[in-house]
């Protein structure tokens, strides 16, 4: 399987997959991944954004659904707070987070955006370009942390591979040593994942709906 970003102009980052699997075209609106589109292997990728656009009604429909679904547990926004109010902060704090890890660790991101979404907590392009979703800060820090350091290893690893997952579970480890991130760190020694931190934090994150 193969697999690249595509910006749709309406819909935001969308996934597009080569499958030697798949028999014919598929699209699937996940409240987490996001926005998948699957063609058979040897179907270009124009034909999967053709099929994209034709259904692009279909996903915002889906995803008002998941939104008003994900109201519940860890739904609502900070006592006191809007979305604008939510965006602004965001726009103030979560750069100049992401470039104190990014210089910490060695990476180089180019453009930084907020965004308010349900599809995902962050994405980071070929380009190099992040969006963090502007939920990020209704998450506890060590949990920003996590997303935050799981966009810049995307910089390295464009992928899910096996090797973005330890470049990520060595940041992880690294970082929440020096924060004293101690929870997070004892919860993931009592875990036989193969990534013990990374597992422990996607776990946390998920609790959570994006609105």
């Amino acid at each position: 399987m193969t697999e690249k970003k595509y910006i749709d102009p309406v819909l935001g980052e969308v996934t597009l997959r080569k499958s030697l699997r798949a028999r014919g075209r598929s699209l699937r609106v996940h409240p987490l991944k996001g926005i998948m589109v699957t063609v058979p292997y040897w179907v270009p990728y124009r034909t999967g954004i053709a099929f994209l656009e034709s259904r692009r009604e279909w996903v915002l429909e889906v995803q008002a659904r998941q939104r008003e679904k994900a109201r519940g547990m860890n739904a609502e926004l900070p006592e006191g707070e809007t979305v604008e109010s939510l965006r602004k902060r965001a726009r103030a704090e979560l750069p100049p987070r992401l470039m104190t890890l990014a210089d910490k660790y060695g990476f180089n991101p180019g453009r930084i955006a907020i965004k308010h979404n349900i599809s995902n907590w962050g994405s980071c392009s070929r380009k190099g370009n992040i969006n963090l979703n502007l939920n990020l800060l209704r998450l506890e820090r060590p949990l920003q942390d996590y997303v935050l350091l799981h966009e810049l290893c995307h910089l390295t690893h464009p992928n899910h591979g096996p090797q973005f997952h330890r470049l990520l579970e060595d940041l992880l480890t690294s970082h929440f040593t020096d924060e004293g991130y101690a929870e997070s760190l004892a919860a993931a020694k009592k875990t036989r994942a193969r990534y013990p931190l990374t597992h422990v934090l996607e776990k946390a994150v998920k609790q959570y709906k994006l609105l």
